[in-house]
């Protein structure tokens, strides 16, 4: 993925637009991170108003994002979702049919509804308009419970700063855990988030996350070559079993199992990347156990081998050496 369009609209919600050209618009070639020929673009170049009054000025046409490896679509008004611009469309159905990637930031997947490219895949939305989504669209599973959904090229997003982690999610694909990383680290956020928006249905104003477990958690990353069940845990946090899990999930949004298979996965994925150990050996380090089972979950939530994401993302052998200076000193 070398080149993103953005496109933006009149209403667009500047803090989603924020959000894409936080993510593949600054450069960061000083950390080693590729940059990306990143263009903002509207149908009517110009000055585009945004849903707070103040404008932009756009100055490239759509016509870059019939070229783009990447079209990013921002949220846009209800008025847009029944009546959107046919340009806007046929720029999403045109990346959508030569197989460049489509990511939409909350209400932005209404566009893509509308351009038909969701028809018989699964997708989400900012949760306040999930239902409205699926009645307008009954060809579309929407789920609106996730954080982001991924199907095939096509990435869509909940609302606001579900739109990083979907970004995020992207970037680990085209770059690898590691540079992600260093992006997430710029950004000062999660490389990943685990869970997802039904934890802020029923209060949208979630409580306050236990420091308690802090300890636990840390812990848990120390230790992730260990057996490590719920009691164990449980009884490093002086808590009982039942209510460990319960407030781990509120928490963490995932429960305790989920959230270690994930962390093992992303320190498996580090290990790949940065050091010449074998698969047992990555297996054993990250607590899968066996090459066999790191197989299986590379499989299932990455859909590919660990030999292919080391060929396609490892560091070279005088990267790798620098990466073990860094961690020495």
């Amino acid at each position: 993925m070398k080149t993103v369009a953005v496109i933006v609209q009149d209403g667009f919600a500047p803090f989603e637009f924020g959000v894409a050209c936080e993510a593949f618009g600054l450069d960061r070639s000083g950390d080693g991170i590729p940059n990306f020929d990143f263009r903002v673009v509207a149908p009517e170049p110009g000055a585009i108003v945004s849903k707070l009054g103040f404008s932009i000025n756009v100055e490239n046409d759509l016509s870059f994002a019939y070229e783009a490896d990447l079209v990013v679509v921002s949220p846009t008004p209800r008025e847009w979702w029944q009546k959107a611009d046919p340009r806007v469309l046929d720029a999403i159905r045109d990346a959508s049919a030569r197989g460049a990637w489509l990511l939409s930031v909350c209400s932005g997947s209404f566009l893509l509804a509308a351009a038909g490219v969701l028809d018989g895949r699964k997708a989400t939305t900012h949760w306040m308009y999930a239902d409205t989504m699926a009645r307008m669209y009954p060809a579309i599973e929407v789920d609106p419970d996730v954080l982001y959904v991924q199907d095939g090229r096509i990435i869509t997003s909940a609302g606001t700063a579900a739109g990083l982690d979907a970004c995020l999610h992207l970037l680990r694909q085209e770059l690898g855990a590691e540079m992600t990383n260093r992006i997430a680290r710029r950004m000062v956020v999660p490389p990943q988030r685990d869970g997802g928006q039904a934890q802020f249905i029923d209060r949208p104003l979630p409580e306050v996350a236990s420091l308690s477990l802090a300890p636990v958690s840390d812990w848990m990353l120390e230790n992730l070559r260990l057996d490590l069940s719920v009691d164990q845990l449980a009884a490093k946090a002086h808590m009982s079993p039942r209510t460990f899990a319960r407030r781990f999930k509120a928490d963490f949004g995932a429960t305790p199992a989920a959230w270690l298979a994930r962390q093992r996965l992303i320190h498996a994925q580090r290990l790949l990347e940065q050091t010449d150990l074998g698969l047992d050996r990555i297996a054993y380090e990250s607590g899968f156990g066996s090459a066999a089972v790191l197989r299986q979950n590379f499989a299932r939530v990455l859909g590919l081998t660990p030999t292919a994401y080391r060929s396609r993302f490892t560091c070279t052998r005088d990267e790798i050496a620098a990466r073990a200076d860094e961690s020495a000193a």
